[in-house]
């Protein structure tokens, strides 16, 4: 895909997670993997239990983006992130 229209296409990436420690540390690094890509990106934080559950995730954290999941039960790489949001 081309860079310039993945800029300018809205993404849409929830972090799924009821507020452990992990969850917190994918927010942060999501944020910071949107920051350093550049990525015209909204991040949301899912917490409510239900919501995560009809993703059919069972383990946290889960990342989502654009409505598929992208990684789930653990913390990757801002590096790891940044691919992900990029390809």
């Amino acid at each position: 895909m081309d860079l310039n229209k993945l800029k300018l296409a809205k993404m849409e990436i929830k972090v799924l997670g009821t507020g452990c420690a992990k969850c917190k540390a994918l927010e942060k690094a999501t944020n910071e993997a949107v920051a350093k890509t550049g990525v015209n990106a909204t991040v949301i934080k899912v917490e409510d239990i239900v919501e995560i559950m009809q993703f059919g995730v069972m383990t946290t954290p889960a990342l989502v983006v654009d409505g598929e999941i992208a990684v789930k039960g653990r913390v990757p790489s801002i590096d790891e992130l940044s691919k992900i949001l990029t390809k």
